[in-house]
């Protein structure tokens, strides 16, 4: 069949996209078509690119020590992390290229802050597109583009599908990177030092920074901010000579990224439902949360073939 894929925004969660594309591709399948945000629209365009193999060979098999060699710490700047780096590597995977020369039609999505609509990237430079449509606000610097300021396609579509019916095809495949585990109940927080899945990529992102936060005089205003900061040790809870009842203890672990990282995955999931029922795919598969948190690059085989196994489930499905 003739397939437009979709593939949705949720951080390194995106790299079940690969193992999506794997499967159509061994059951027999065309990709005629992609639309894609942030994680979706990188991956969809090094795909459109015929590139796919090159970005393979830069994320298998790496450890955390090797991602942190794209981490571009961007103090002062309006986002934790440039792009620079990870944009220097994708140049070298897919080279200087135009959207309109790819053997594959692309569309990229990128949100216009400034008048908060949504923006199409159907020309132009690959990377201009894939770099304003990857930039998770507070995360990555966002960008100016033709004086719009650009962030995350995620913001207001992070499941592209009406750009989808641009193209001619048999069916819609889309990727969501939003979906739950079966049952109910609250996701918990692992606490575990030696836990090698999101905890440790997101410690040893802090650890860098304090580390550069020790060179400037950041730290020292910190010092003298003294009781105005609150112990780091502090686990929420109300003092017990407050006036105030007490609250529940916060869980172990919990620090700002988690909570940066479930904000954004609780909105996104919310916009994504509601544009979904309008416009719904084909095929839809969804890729639990659970899967890996938006920062866990190290973590690419487990997590292509994850999407890959949910893939091949979701096909059979269909009898797709």
């Amino acid at each position: 069949m003739r397939i437009t894929l979709v593939l949705g925004s949720g951080g390194a969660r995106g790299y079940a996209h690969i193992g999506v594309i794997q499967e159509l591709e061994a059951r027999g399948h065309q990709i005629v078509a992609i639309s894609g945000a942030s994680m979706g629209a990188l991956v969809g365009g090094v795909y459109a690119a015929g590139r796919l193999g090159g970005l393979l060979e830069e994320v298998s098999n790496k450890d955390v020590r090797h991602i942190l060699r794209y981490v571009d710490p961007a103090l002062g700047r309006p986002g934790m992390i440039g792009a620079g780096r990870i944009m220097d590597m994708l140049e070298g995977v897919v080279g200087d290229v135009l959207i309109e020369d790819l053997p594959i039609p692309y569309l990229a999505v990128a949100t216009d802050l400034a008048n908060r609509r949504e923006v199409w990237f159907k020309r132009g430079p690959l990377l201009t597109a894939i770099r304003a449509s990857i930039a998770i606000p507070t995360v990555f610097t966002p960008i100016m583009h033709h004086g719009r300021l650009l962030c995350d396609g995620g913001v207001l579509n992070p499941l592209p599908i009406e750009p989808a019916a641009l193209y001619p095809s048999d069916g819609i495949v889309a990727v969501s990177l939003f979906g739950k585990e079966a049952g109910f109940g609250v996701t918990p927080v692992h606490d575990d030092d030696d836990d090698d899945r999101g905890p440790v990529w997101t410690a040893r992102l802090r650890e860098g920074t304090e580390t550069l936060l020790e060179r400037t005089r950041v730290r020292g205003l910190i010092e003298r901010l003294g009781g105005l900061i609150s112990d780091p040790d502090d686990d929420g809870s109300a003092p017990e000579n407050a006036s105030r009842p007490a609250r529940e203890k916060l869980p172990r672990g919990l620090d700002t990224m988690d909570m940066l990282t479930m904000t954004l995955d609780s909105m996104q999931a919310a916009i994504e439902a509601n544009r979904t029922a309008n416009t719904p795919p084909d095929v839809l598969i969804s890729i639990p949360t659970t899967a890996g948190s938006v920062f866990d690059f190290h973590r690419a085989e487990e997590i292509i073939a994850e999407g890959r196994g949910l893939a091949a489930q979701a096909f059979d499905q269909v009898g797709l």
